[in-house]
């Protein structure tokens, strides 16, 4: 079955972008596997699922971050490193051959030894993440370059308390997160391994090394003398198969399953993120079905309900009610009935060098703006701060984390608690959106900025806060949702606050709108400001 045909058959939206290789494969009866679940009432079918009510504490909690850190940030060149060091004349093949030499002499699993995270300092990154207004922190727990951050009894050979920094990361993220109050979450990106890391197989086609292999073939026998002796790095590669064959065989879906329920079950997460279209290794294996079973049914045995969320890609309705929704880089354009999130970047996933060096970062009014945004539309923001390969982040990333805290001491009531009121908004962009007809994956940045004329709303109660997204030049707002005439308002207006100003403010109520008198000190961040109506 070919991909659009396949995602017709999910019943899932077309995207633009390229979506794991098992929604490029060919339809294939599903594999059912042997591990076990805890007991509870969910079992691992959509209709069972399908029951799940998204906890209160995910729909107060409105903005996590996330360390995306691992052993691809060592070289701080972008995202994909591992993959795109194997592919013959890639920016990371040649980057790679200038500084640290052929794949095949300098494979990734020699990155992964180089990198050792000397300054990574949890606890200080976790307490300038809570004074930014994060409520849930989330980090890598391995990547689809297959190695784990964590003691994993099923990687035991390839996780990061045996090679690279030699520590437990997960569990050093998890201890600082709960210290700081946050929620934890992990994210998984290791279903995709089997075929994301396929070039490692090859040999460059030309030039001096033409012909010989790259590292991806080496196996446990050439480790004699080497900093890996006695370690197989097919553990870690995942190539022993033929290659172009799509889907995994029973083995790896079982040690994919294995791998994250002692990682669900060690480490006690408040939310799963699968880097997957619908959920790992789906449609041709149960393992990403059993898996949010078991997080469910744990869930409810530890807390007397279930707490626990799942994130998953590209869902269809039944799916949507199965777990919580999460559009990569993008956002929806409506009202979403459940409650949704995006993840995006200030830059890339993994660290790039080059981004810092040229300034490339999302702004923190970007940042702000998404989050109010996505708010006023029942989701949550997920915002990745690059971790640079030492396991620090850079002055001009602390800088912009810093100033959303600023803008967050002020305006969060208006943020956390929230529901998305009868509209989520008007004014140019709003218009943008209504008639859009780009997908809400990696959408971001494709519409018209914010401007004074955008306003978003947020709800709590009887309260209406209405985001003015700008400082506008006349000191003046009005907004037409809001007028007299209005049949969102169960009576007139009384009171009108700007937060962290001092003092009602001046206004009209017609049936035309709302008109506003904002006060003559603008704010240190107008870029954004909450009005909040009783």
């Amino acid at each position: 079955m070919k991909r659009r045909q396949l995602l017709k058959h999910l019943g899932a939206a077309v995207p633009a972008v390229a979506l794991s290789p098992y929604a490029r494969a060919a339809d294939a009866l599903t594999q059912t596997g042997t591990g076990t679940i805890a007991a509870g009432p969910f079992a691992p079918t959509w209709d069972s699922l399908s029951t799940y009510q998204t906890p209160d504490w995910f729909r107060d909690a409105k903005f996590g971050i996330w360390a995306h850190w691992g052993p691809q940030c060592e070289p701080e060149h972008g995202d994909w490193y591992a993959r795109g060091m194997y592919v013959e004349g890639s920016d990371h093949y040649r980057y790679h051959v200038q500084k640290y030499g052929h794949p095949s002499k300098f494979g990734f699993k020699d990155v992964i030894h180089l990198w050792k995270g000397e300054r990574w300092d949890p606890d200080a990154l976790l307490a300038l993440y809570k004074k930014a207004g994060a409520k849930y922190f989330m980090a890598l727990a391995n990547h689809h370059d297959n190695l784990d951050l964590y003691n994993s009894r099923y990687q035991p050979e390839w996780n990061s308390t045996r090679v690279g920094p030699g520590k437990d990361l997960i569990g050093g993220w998890s201890r600082a997160a709960r210290a700081n109050g946050m929620r934890f979450g992990v994210s998984v990106h290791a279903a995709r391994t089997w075929t994301w890391f396929e070039d490692a197989q090859g040999a460059d086609k030309s030039g001096p090394y033409a012909g010989i292999a790259y590292d991806g073939k080496s196996t446990r026998a050439g480790g004699k003398g080497t900093w890996w002796e006695g370690m197989d790095p097919q553990a870690l590669y995942a190539q022993n198969h033929v290659r172009g064959v799509p889907i995994p065989d029973r083995a790896y879906c079982e040690k994919f399953f294995n791998r994250t329920r002692d990682l669900i079950d060690n480490y006690d997460p408040d939310i799963v993120y699968y880097d997957d279209a619908v959920l790992p290794l789906f449609p041709f294996s149960d393992a990403g079905l059993r898996l949010t079973a078991h997080m469910y049914n744990r869930s409810i045995a530890k807390k007397g309900r279930n707490e626990a969320v799942v994130n998953g890609k590209i869902l269809n309705e039944q799916q949507r009610r199965s777990m919580v929704w999460d559009i990569e880089r993008g956002q929806s354009h409506q009202i979403e009935p459940l409650p949704w999130q995006t993840c995006t970047c200030i830059g890339n996933w993994h660290y790039d060098r080059r981004l810092y060096e040229r300034k490339g970062y999302k702004s923190a009014q970007t940042v702000v703006h998404t989050l109010i945004d996505v708010v006023s539309k029942n989701g949550n923001l997920l915002l990745s701060v690059p971790v640079r390969g030492n396991g620090t982040i850079d002055e001009q990333e602390r800088a912009i984390v810093e100033e959303i805290g600023r803008w967050m001491a002020v305006n969060g009531e208006a943020i956390y608690d929230t529901r998305p009121w009868a509209m989520y908004g008007e004014g140019p962009v709003a218009l943008e959106g209504a008639t859009s007809k780009t997908g809400a994956s990696f959408n971001e940045g494709k519409g018209k900025p914010f401007s004074a004329d955008d306003v978003r709303f947020t709800a709590k109660g009887k309260t209406v806060f209405a985001f003015i997204m700008g400082w506008p030049a006349s000191g003046k707002v009005s907004i037409a949702a809001l007028g007299s005439a209005s049949a969102h308002l169960a009576g007139r207006i009384r009171r009108v606050e700007l937060l962290g100003a001092k003092g009602a403010l001046a206004f009209e109520q017609t049936a035309q709108g709302l008109q506003v008198t904002l006060p003559a000190d603008i704010p240190a961040l107008a870029y954004a400001n909450a009005l909040k109506i009783s």
